[in-house]
């Protein structure tokens, strides 16, 4: 009797199956850096629409009101802290970003730190979804309003904020009782800086210093007037109602994503910011504010702005620093332009 040869079962040897493992982990290896740039180039342009939408909403406030909104109003016969509630921009705009409705529930008139509407209400387009901070609620205690972040600052020149004793500003688009139109916008409104990235909860220094007035061109010059503030904080750009420029605003006086050192206590920070004095703090007796705070993003190598004419670009934080300087002034007479 003829019978069929029998078959047996084989299967992967151990060396085949290591080879296909091995195969996957290197296909896995190169396909994982595609997916995360695709994900962060879909961040970025996100990020650059709420920029874009951010800018449209000023143009309609200045439609509206006849000028920009200012950084904060401040009361310079006030000799307090009283000042520091004063809103900002991105309180000022809000009826214009589709927030009727909290603008109603708020009162601009009045200290924002005690005014419950805007307790822990994320606003979307004031966070940037490559900010790892940006959903990081902030909880000042003492019955104030916990908030979230904002992710986008707003141009408050090179260096010089705002001097109470004269009430003169810097040479940004904003800065405190200032009411500016397009007109005061001489370099051009493509030329000019409206907007920019900003990191949520930087670390910063405030009330002290500088040893001199005269504007950093350096890393260690930077760090130098850093270390001489007598304050610090680790909540820089925490407060979206604030109008302070710590909270609000950014200043070109040092290039995009720059490293600034600081150190408190055994803490070291690679990135810190810096603001003489808060704006409109005692009044008319205050202090001049001078403003190291400086824009910067979790988008690699480069931060989004928005200008002043709504347009919105990727700037390389390797620009020159004179053509960022540049931008940041709204009349400085410069002829650079972003490249």
């Amino acid at each position: 009797m003829n019978r069929s040869p029998s078959h047996s079962k084989q299967g992967f040897t151990l060396v085949e199956l290591l080879v296909v493992i091995a195969i996957i982990g290197v296909l896995v290896a190169l396909l994982l850096p595609a997916v995360q740039a695709a994900r962060e180039a879909a961040r970025r342009m996100q990020c650059s629409s709420h920029l874009r939408q951010i800018g449209i909403a000023c143009h309609t406030y200045s439609d509206t009101f006849g000028c920009f909104p200012p950084s904060a109003i401040v009361d310079l016969s006030v000799s307090s802290t009283g000042n520091n509630g004063s809103w900002g921009v991105h309180g000022r705009i809000l009826p214009f970003l589709e927030q009727g409705n909290l603008y109603e529930q708020v009162d601009l008139t009045l200290a924002w730190d005690f005014q419950m509407a805007i307790d822990k209400l994320r606003i979307p387009l004031y966070s940037c979804p490559s900010d790892r901070k940006a959903g990081t609620v902030r909880d000042p205690g003492a019955g104030r309003p916990r908030l979230y972040p904002t992710s986008y600052g707003f141009n408050f020149g090179r260096w010089f904020v705002f001097n109470p004793a004269n009430q003169e500003g810097g040479d940004g688009m904003f800065y405190p009782n200032s009411f500016l139109q397009f007109r005061d916008c001489l370099d051009g409104t493509s030329n000019t800086l409206l907007t920019a990235d900003v990191k949520a909860w930087t670390p910063y220094v405030r009330n002290g210093g500088p040893a001199t007035t005269a504007m950093p061109s350096t890393r260690t010059e930077a760090e130098a007037i850093t270390a001489s503030g007598a304050q610090f904080k680790s909540t820089g750009h925490t407060e979206w109602p604030d109008g302070r420029v710590h909270h609000t605003g950014f200043t070109v006086a040092m290039p995009p994503n720059s490293e600034v050192g600081y150190s408190s206590g055994s803490a070291v920070y690679e990135e810190a910011d810096f603001n003489s004095w808060q704006e409109g703090k005692n009044g008319a007796a205050g202090n001049p504010s001078y403003a190291l705070i400086t824009s910067r993003s979790y988008h690699p190598t480069i931060v989004n702005v928005g200008l002043v004419d709504g347009s919105v670009r990727a700037v390389s934080e390797t620009i020159d620093l004179r053509v960022w300087r540049a931008v940041g002034t709204r009349d400085g007479g410069e002829v650079e332009k972003l490249p």
